[in-house]
């Protein structure tokens, strides 16, 4: 069975974005970068919420053919345009929309369909609101997360309102010269 990866740049303090959304805070550079893409290009799907995604279509389906495009950009911009993408949305429609499936109610039965379909991991990137809804249906079977050494004090946190214990098994770390540590965990099912 297919697994939902969360994706995501942290704080010390567990937030994922500042108080109206802000991302400045997140430390990426190339060694990331070609870490993440080298986990990414092993994917077939993405998993967004509706902004997140709204943000994502804006750059990634051009942004390897701009003329001062990066190595990153031009493979991402390409595994972009191929992944097939689901995003959880109740105002968007799929009408014209390429490789994207939208899900809009019964997302438990709907990501659990996704679920059992042939393929590897989904990896659900960003999208702090669709990742609290998926914890709280808990949908969410492992966390990919990039800790920044930043302390906000303040913004959108990764777990709120969380209604039980979710046990995680630590998989992988990795220090960056950056000082972003990686956390690769899988949800304890059992």
């Amino acid at each position: 069975m297919r697994r939902v990866i969360s994706f995501m740049h942290i704080s010390l303090d567990g937030f994922v974005a500042g108080p109206n959304g802000e991302l400045n805070w997140a430390k990426v550079d190339e060694e990331i970068f070609d870490h993440v893409g080298r986990r990414i290009s092993e994917g077939d799907t993405a998993m967004y919420g509706r902004v997140t995604y709204q943000m994502m279509e804006s750059y990634w389906p051009t942004a390897g053919d701009k003329p001062a495009a990066t190595k990153h950009d031009i493979e991402h911009s390409k595994w972009y345009k191929n992944a097939q993408k689901v995003v959880l949305s109740s105002t968007m429609k799929e009408a014209g929309l390429t490789n994207t499936k939208i899900i809009s109610d019964n997302l438990s039965d709907r990501i659990n369909e996704i679920k059992q379909q042939a393929g590897n991991d989904i990896l659900l990137f960003g999208s702090p609101t669709a990742t609290h809804s998926l914890i709280q249906l808990d949908l969410i079977d492992g966390y990919w997360l990039f800790v920044n050494p930043i302390i906000l004090g303040r913004g959108i946190p990764l777990f709120t309102d969380i209604r039980h214990n979710v046990k995680l098994n630590l998989l992988t770390t990795r220090q960056f010269t950056s000082g972003v540590t990686e956390l690769n965990y899988i949800v304890d099912k059992h």
